[in-house]
């Protein structure tokens, strides 16, 4: 167990290490961010900071020594700095988490090994495997990288044979995965945590509801059946075990018109899906990452309120911060970055209500109108 006063590094400057950090600061932890930019939102609220890039070996050596205990705001670290970072000081979630995160094929392997349903996948190495693969699952399908992409990048859908030999050309490095298309009903998550001791704490199922690819608003909990609910925390927790992981994860799922629950991806850390139990939890998702990687206990993931999500996204979003701000019943957080370019989440806002009182479609617009000023 790390003690106050103790000293937490964090991998990463964005908004997840900012608000990491300042979950840490209320435990009474000091924090390190390691990033390769000066002011970032992490950096801004952190007791101390590494400017340098991820490959720089000797600058992370420094950094390990700095610190009791390390921890990340993403996963796409080289693996060399990885292995040196797991050599020097305990990282938590640990490297093999990391690098099944960071690989679709591998993530998408270890969850039908671990007894997760997924949509049907195939890796793609050459575009005579992406045109069975197609004619085996069909079109439209979605064919991705690998690595490395986020909120709609480095992935095309293809509708028709003619999309095929252009998307495979567009998108690299190889191999690809195809996967093939799920008619869904809803897409949810589930934030879990696993303690040093191997206790396992689950937030509520939350459905995310996406707007160009990129998080628009989460409701939480989601207004699904009970079993449907149970299955997804279930998928959760059998993962977190099978993963031996330390810290919080946050598993993005589909649930299609039949009730199927089907895992999407893996993400070993923070979840922009979680940020709702900021305000309608006693702990939430970064208290409850930060007491994991410091060897704290874990308290129940219980919430006192339902709530709404909403991300602020790039300049249109922005402008309306004023707005925000002067809305009753809103709860704001700004992520501290100076500049609010299309597609960049700049911030986000809570509205909560009572347990069990979530309203409907027309409520929720409802709740969300922001105050004339």
């Amino acid at each position: 167990m790390i003690q106050p006063g103790g000293v937490i590094g964090i991998i990463g400057g964005g908004q997840l290490g900012r608000m990491s950090a300042m979950a840490a600061a209320r435990l009474g932890f000091l924090v390190h961010i390691y990033s390769p930019e000066s002011g970032s939102p992490a950096a801004q609220v952190a007791a101390r900071h590494s400017i340098a890039p991820y490959e720089d070996l000797e600058a992370l050596r420094r950094f390990a020594e700095a610190v009791d205990v390390i921890t990340f705001e993403f996963e796409n670290l080289p693996a060399q700095a990885l292995a040196l970072l797991d050599s020097l000081k305990p990282v938590r979630p640990g490297p093999r988490i990391l690098a099944i995160s960071q690989d679709r094929l591998l993530e998408k392997s270890f969850l039908n090994e671990a007894g997760l349903a997924t949509a049907p996948w195939a890796r793609v190495e050459s575009l005579e495997d992406l045109r069975e693969a197609a004619a085996r699952f069909g079109l439209p399908a979605v064919l991705k990288t690998t690595r490395l992409g986020y909120d709609g990048k480095g992935q095309a859908v293809l509708r028709s044979e003619t999309d095929l030999a252009p998307a495979f050309a567009r998108l690299s490095p190889k191999p690809l995965v195809l996967e093939g298309f799920v008619d869904f009903a809803a897409e949810i998550s589930v934030m879990a945590a696993r303690g040093l001791d191997g206790t396992i704490r689950c937030f509520d199922t939350v459905e995310n509801r996406h707007r160009h690819h990129i998080l628009d608003m989460t409701l939480a909990p989601a207004p699904l059946p009970p079993d449907c609910l149970a299955m997804a925390e279930e998928m959760a927790r059998k993962l977190a075990a099978r993963l031996e992981l330390v810290g919080i994860l946050g598993l993005e799922m589909f649930v299609t018109a039949d009730g199927r629950v089907l895992a999407n991806e893996i993400a070993p850390r923070p979840h922009n899906s979680g940020h709702w139990s900021m305000d309608a939890c006693p702990c939430g998702q970064f208290e409850m990452h930060i007491r994991a990687v410091a060897g704290l206990p874990l308290p129940p993931a219980t919430r006192h309120s339902d709530a709404v999500m909403k991300n602020l996204i790039g300049p249109e979003d922005m402008a309306l911060w004023p707005r925000i701000l002067a809305t009753p019943g809103l709860i704001p957080h700004h992520y501290g970055k100076r500049e609010a370019r299309p597609g960049r989440k700049m911030g986000h806002y809570n509205r909560l209500f009572p347990k069990g009182g979530l309203p409907g479609e027309f409520g929720i617009e409802a709740a969300l109108i922001l105050k004339e000023i």
